[in-house]
Protein backbone atom coordinates (compact mmCIF):
# COMPACT_ATOMS: atom_id res chain seq x y z
CA UNK A 1 0.00 0.00 0.00
CA UNK A 2 1.39 3.42 -0.88
CA UNK A 3 2.14 6.16 1.66
CA UNK A 4 -0.82 8.29 0.64
CA UNK A 5 -3.32 5.49 1.31
CA UNK A 6 -1.59 4.62 4.58
CA UNK A 7 -1.88 8.25 5.66
CA UNK A 8 -5.59 8.20 4.74
CA UNK A 9 -6.24 5.09 6.85
CA UNK A 10 -4.13 6.39 9.74
CA UNK A 11 -6.17 9.60 9.83
CA UNK A 12 -9.42 7.61 9.60
CA UNK A 13 -8.36 5.37 12.49
CA UNK A 14 -7.20 8.29 14.64
CA UNK A 15 -10.50 10.14 14.13
CA UNK A 16 -12.49 7.02 14.96
CA UNK A 17 -10.39 6.42 18.07
CA UNK A 18 -10.82 10.00 19.29
CA UNK A 19 -14.59 9.86 18.75
CA UNK A 20 -14.82 6.64 20.78
CA UNK A 21 -12.71 8.09 23.59
CA UNK A 22 -14.88 11.20 23.69
CA UNK A 23 -18.03 9.07 23.98
CA UNK A 24 -16.41 7.12 26.82
CA UNK A 25 -15.55 10.38 28.64
CA UNK A 26 -19.14 11.58 28.28
CA UNK A 27 -20.47 8.27 29.55
CA UNK A 28 -18.25 8.30 32.61
CA UNK A 29 -19.24 11.88 33.34
CA UNK A 30 -22.96 11.14 33.04
CA UNK A 31 -22.72 7.99 35.14
CA UNK A 32 -20.93 9.80 37.94
CA UNK A 33 -23.55 12.58 37.89
CA UNK A 34 -26.47 10.15 37.83
CA UNK A 35 -25.14 8.24 40.82
CA UNK A 36 -26.45 10.88 43.22
CA UNK A 37 -30.11 10.56 42.23
CA UNK A 38 -31.61 7.15 43.02
CA UNK A 39 -35.30 6.80 42.17
CA UNK A 40 -37.51 5.64 45.02
CA UNK A 41 -39.73 3.52 42.77
CA UNK A 42 -38.35 0.01 42.19
CA UNK A 43 -39.49 -0.05 38.56
CA UNK A 44 -37.74 3.26 37.90
CA UNK A 45 -34.58 1.96 39.59
CA UNK A 46 -34.67 -1.20 37.50
CA UNK A 47 -35.15 0.83 34.34
CA UNK A 48 -32.23 3.11 35.27
CA UNK A 49 -29.99 0.11 35.98
CA UNK A 50 -30.98 -1.62 32.74
CA UNK A 51 -30.13 1.55 30.82
CA UNK A 52 -26.77 1.84 32.58
CA UNK A 53 -25.94 -1.80 31.94
CA UNK A 54 -26.80 -1.42 28.27
CA UNK A 55 -24.64 1.69 28.00
CA UNK A 56 -21.73 -0.05 29.75
CA UNK A 57 -21.99 -3.04 27.40
CA UNK A 58 -21.81 -0.68 24.43
CA UNK A 59 -18.78 1.07 25.93
CA UNK A 60 -17.10 -2.29 26.54
CA UNK A 61 -17.52 -3.15 22.87
CA UNK A 62 -16.10 0.25 21.99
CA UNK A 63 -13.15 -0.39 24.34
CA UNK A 64 -12.41 -3.55 22.38
CA UNK A 65 -12.69 -1.59 19.13
CA UNK A 66 -10.19 0.98 20.47
CA UNK A 67 -7.75 -1.88 21.12
CA UNK A 68 -8.23 -3.05 17.51
CA UNK A 69 -7.68 0.50 16.28
CA UNK A 70 -4.44 0.65 18.28
CA UNK A 71 -3.36 -2.64 16.70
CA UNK A 72 -4.14 -1.29 13.22
CA UNK A 73 -2.17 1.89 13.93
CA UNK A 74 0.77 -0.26 15.07
CA UNK A 75 0.52 -2.23 11.83
CA UNK A 76 0.70 1.02 9.88
CA UNK A 77 3.87 1.91 11.77
CA UNK A 78 5.53 -1.48 11.20
CA UNK A 79 4.43 -1.79 7.57
CA UNK A 80 1.99 -4.69 7.88
CA UNK A 81 -1.31 -2.78 7.63
CA UNK A 82 -3.65 -4.11 4.97
CA UNK A 83 -2.03 -7.56 4.86
CA UNK A 84 -4.22 -10.58 5.68
CA UNK A 85 -2.97 -12.37 8.79
CA UNK A 86 -3.90 -15.78 7.34
CA UNK A 87 -2.96 -15.80 3.68
CA UNK A 88 -0.56 -12.85 3.53
CA UNK A 89 -2.38 -11.25 0.59
CA UNK A 90 -3.39 -7.59 0.53
CA UNK A 91 -6.79 -6.83 2.02
CA UNK A 92 -9.02 -5.11 -0.51
CA UNK A 93 -9.12 -1.33 -0.11
CA UNK A 94 -12.94 -1.31 -0.15
CA UNK A 95 -12.94 -3.73 2.79
CA UNK A 96 -10.52 -1.51 4.70
CA UNK A 97 -12.69 1.52 4.00
CA UNK A 98 -15.70 -0.31 5.42
CA UNK A 99 -13.74 -1.80 8.34
CA UNK A 100 -10.35 -0.11 8.82
CA UNK A 101 -9.41 -2.56 11.60
CA UNK A 102 -9.83 -5.64 9.38
CA UNK A 103 -7.09 -8.24 9.89
CA UNK A 104 -8.26 -10.70 7.24
CA UNK A 105 -9.14 -10.50 3.59
CA UNK A 106 -12.78 -11.23 2.81
CA UNK A 107 -12.13 -14.82 1.71
CA UNK A 108 -10.20 -15.74 4.86
CA UNK A 109 -12.80 -14.02 7.05
CA UNK A 110 -15.59 -16.02 5.37
CA UNK A 111 -13.68 -19.25 6.00
CA UNK A 112 -13.12 -18.34 9.64
CA UNK A 113 -16.79 -17.51 10.13
CA UNK A 114 -17.83 -20.78 8.48
CA UNK A 115 -15.52 -22.71 10.82
CA UNK A 116 -16.88 -20.79 13.78
CA UNK A 117 -20.43 -21.65 12.74
CA UNK A 118 -19.53 -25.36 12.47
CA UNK A 119 -17.93 -25.37 15.91
CA UNK A 120 -21.10 -23.93 17.49
CA UNK A 121 -23.20 -26.87 16.30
Amino acid sequence: MDKEKLAYFKELLLKQREALLEQARRTMSSLSQEGEEVPADLADRASLEAGRNFLLRIRDRERKLIAKIDEALQKIENGTYGICELCGQEIEEERLKARPVASYCIECKRRLEALEKLQKR
